[in-house]
């Protein structure tokens, strides 16, 4: 059973990761204006199936250790914290720079199938693997069992999210294509709010309690 305190945090956290650009969105993004809404959707589908696998990996090979081990389950949480942190001030630093360079597609790289390239770009990027080891964990209420079932939930709605924005951004394209590419302001406004979020958690779990 999931803290109902604790959820409301994870949901309102995630709603904001989720609606930040990244590379998924931005990858979903370049795909679209270059080969239609078709294109975009299909590679909705795949970064969603591609994060849903480290989510899967996770929960399987994680949630085992926290269920059984206080001891891990309070070094995972902390570990975690601190890499939360660290990615929020990364993130508030970075805010400045000009990242019109996410929206081009690698040089010389060859369209292939969105949806299978979808799921390759999500399952070969160990930073996704690495966010949701460090994110879902802060919380997952071990004393409430069901750690596995927990942790499955929580990281599926933090795909879900993801995904959701991806299709909205897939559908309104053009508008939001030129928006990102063209303010500097918008991009370093959201990126600091999002790292402002990841520090604010990361300090929540260090002053909080470990269960």
């Amino acid at each position: 059973m999931i803290d109902s305190h604790r959820f409301s945090l994870f949901l309102g956290a995630a709603t904001l990761l989720a609606i930040a650009p990244g590379p998924g969105m931005l990858y979903v993004l370049a795909r679209t204006l270059s080969g239609g809404r078709r294109e975009g959707v299909l590679s909705c589908l795949g970064t969603f199936l591609g994060g849903f696998s480290h989510v899967l990996a996770a929960a399987t090979g994680l949630s085992i250790v926290l269920a059984a081990s206080a001891t891990a389950f309070a070094v995972v949480k902390y570990a975690g914290a601190a890499y939360l942190i660290y990615l929020g001030v990364r993130m508030i630093m970075s805010a400045r720079k000009d990242q019109d360079g996410e929206m081009q597609m690698p040089v010389g790289q060859v369209p292939r199938n969105p949806f299978w390239q979808g799921i390759a770009t999500e399952v070969l990027n160990p930073k996704t693997a690495i966010f949701f080891l460090a994110f879902i964990p802060q919380f997952v209420s071990r004393v409430n069992g069901g750690v596995f079932w927990q942790f499955l939930l929580l990281g599926t709605i933090s795909v879900a999210l993801n995904t959701s924005c991806d299709l909205i951004v897939t559908l309104l394209a053009a508008p939001i294509g030129a928006r990102l590419r063209s303010s500097a302001v918008l991009r370093r406004r959201q990126r600091t709010a999002t790292g402002l979020t990841l520090i604010g958690l990361g300090a929540f779990v260090a002053v909080s309690d470990s269960r």
